[in-house]
């Protein structure tokens, strides 16, 4: 039993990956790669990874590694806050690059004058004013104590801000998930949540190890200075130390770094864990307990850190982007009902035919939420067509709204039908009952044929006009035959045939569309009766009627029109006798 626990125990994994927290977001750093996680003011988490640049012989050097570390860690750590500030603050809030650049610069002067020129003020005043003159070891160690609690007070007055106490919170997720990982446990929040907001290699521990390291140069240099006055004055003023000072915080950094890294390759021991003790004791300022969401954030990042470190060919991203694969999978499984249609929503966001969107890798997010928002509206049982605001038909593309009947399929074959009527021809063609003009749009393209559009309905020729501009049709309001002049080479037509009775039992994305479109009386037929008994007049000898009609209405209308001339019936692609043909 007790070797089954053994087993079972999650394997113990080391990582060089560090982080920083962020505006409402966490920095990870691995080896080869970057990554920031942001959640932005509408709950998505954000997301940007790059490649580091190789590292450079410097880096490889001990103590000027250090010092290069530690400009290098100033330099990145200003730019992601910076950038997080784009994503978690709202723009009108945000402040201007100048302001932003000013406030960097007036806070690397205060922090000098905080933690370099103020204790040192002390340590020269205890050296001018009090017996404890000329006492090297005393000055350097009160000058370090004065240090270190300035730093303490520091940090125990900003965690009480509410913004950086937030970013602590954040800092706490960044250590909680890299011990996550350290432990071997899979990353999710409820793991992550369990873990140490404490690490080993932070940033505090590091600055500790600064006020110490500070404390033995100084007073080195506080000693040299002292012998050196002797034999030249000027060594003894107080500018002159406070110019070396300055001028050996590289070596302060760089002998902290190396102390760092070295502690952490160590295991843990009574020795190691002696000198860690402080820098984590210090943490506890530092670190405040996140929330999961602010986990789920650090989780984000570190993922992204970790698949661009083991994959060289694994693509970077940039905030607001989106893995395209993932969201077309992702909205396929809500429209699992139609699952092509989130193809076609795609297609018309990204302008990409559907065989195109194999090669689309990342998409924007507001392409993504739009996605989305036209998702929810179709489960709400809006068409399709009504959502991206256009149909295809016969390959072209078809303005359409709640003002007009939607195209289908079955109108495609009598275009078709009605095309090749028209033949090389150049006849008169009279489209009855036009709706979106998508049937004159089509033979518009297709032929040399004269076209007129004719439709009841204000609303259905607004839209036609939208459609048919520029192609040389004329669109004429007209209850049927009432307002159409001269005769015709061709009428085809769409009329509304449903039975009154049957709309209101139809599915939600058909009665949504125009009554008028739909409604063909009691029995279906109202609008093939008047065609049958004035289309005659308005046929040239031999011309030719194309009519669709319902499933189980094409022997009636078949009869109706055989008062004309001769009928025949034509099927649609599922079998079904779709369109009646007569010729006078």
């Amino acid at each position: 039993m007790e070797k089954e626990k053994q087993e079972k125990k999650p394997k113990l994994r080391r990582t060089m990956i560090g982080g920083q927290a962020l505006l409402e977001g966490v920095m990870m750093r691995g080896k080869s790669s970057i990554a920031m996680a942001v959640r932005a003011p509408d709950g998505e988490i954000e997301i940007s990874s790059s490649r580091l640049k190789p590292s450079g012989a410097a880096k490889r050097i001990p103590l000027v590694r250090g010092v290069v570390a530690f400009v290098d860690s100033l330099v990145t750590g200003m730019k992601t806050m910076l950038k997080s500030a784009e994503v978690s603050t709202p723009e009108e809030d945000t402040p201007s690059k100048g302001a932003t650049s000013f406030a960097v610069f007036l806070g690397v002067v205060l922090a000098l004058g905080l933690f370099i020129g103020l204790p040192f003020a002390v340590y020269w005043a205890l050296d001018n004013y009090t017996p404890l003159h000329g006492n090297v070891l005393a000055l350097s160690a009160i000058e370090g104590g004065v240090r270190l609690l300035i730093f303490i007070l520091y940090l125990s007055i900003i965690r009480l801000m509410r913004d950086i106490k937030r970013t602590f919170m954040y800092h706490g997720a960044e250590h909680r998930t890299i011990n996550c990982y350290e432990k071997g446990l899979p990353l999710t929040v409820e793991n992550v949540q369990s873990c140490s907001t404490k690490h080993n290699r932070c940033g505090t521990t590091f600055l500790f190890f600064v006020v110490v390291f500070s404390i033995i140069v100084f007073a080195l240099t506080n000693w040299g200075f002292a012998e050196l006055s002797k034999i030249n004055d000027v060594f003894g003023k107080g500018y002159m130390k406070l110019i070396i000072r300055l001028a050996l915080l590289p070596v302060v950094a760089g002998l902290s770094y190396e102390l760092l890294r070295l502690l952490a390759l160590l295991p843990d021991n009574w020795f190691t864990n002696a000198i860690r003790a402080p820098g984590l004791a210090l943490q506890k300022l530092s670190t405040i307990k996140p929330d999961d969401e602010m986990a789920e954030c650090a989780i984000a990042a570190f993922n992204a850190v970790l698949e661009l470190d083991s994959d060289p060919d694994a693509k970077t991203i940039d905030f607001y982007d989106r893995d395209f694969k993932k969201e077309r999978a992702a909205l396929r499984e809500k429209l699992s009902e139609y699952p092509h249609e989130a193809d076609f929503i795609y297609c018309e966001l990204l302008d990409k035919k559907r065989g195109e969107l194999d090669s689309v890798s990342t998409v924007k997010i507001g392409v993504v939420k739009k996605a989305r928002e036209y998702a929810e509206r179709r489960l709400a049982g809006e068409p399709l067509d009504y959502i991206l605001g256009n149909s295809d038909f016969c390959g072209v593309k078809i303005k359409v709204d709640k003002r007009v009947l939607i195209p289908r399929f079955e109108t495609e074959v009598l275009a078709e039908k009605t095309l090749e009527y028209i033949g090389g021809e150049s006849k008169r063609v009279l489209d009855l009952c036009t709706g979106s003009g998508c049937i004159a749009a089509y033979l518009a393209k297709k032929s040399q044929a004269e076209i007129v559009a004719a439709d009841v309905s204000d609303d259905a020729l607004a839209v036609a006009k939208s459609n048919l501009g520029g192609l040389g049709v004329t669109v004429v309001k007209s209850d049927m035959f009432e307002s159409i002049e001269g005769k015709f080479d061709i009428i085809v037509t769409n009329p509304p045939y449903v039975r009154t009775f049957e709309i209101d039992s139809l599915a939600p994305e058909v009665t949504c569309q125009p009554r008028v479109a739909l409604d063909g009386g009691e029995d279906g037929l109202h609008f093939y009766k008047i065609i049958a008994e004035k289309a005659g007049d308005k046929l040239n000898e031999h011309g030719v009627i194309l009519a669709e009609v319902g499933y189980d209405q094409a022997e009636e209308v078949s009869k109706l029109f055989s008062a004309i001339g001769k009928t025949k019936i034509i099927k649609d692609l599922d079998g079904v006798d779709r369109i009646v043909v007569c010729e006078k």
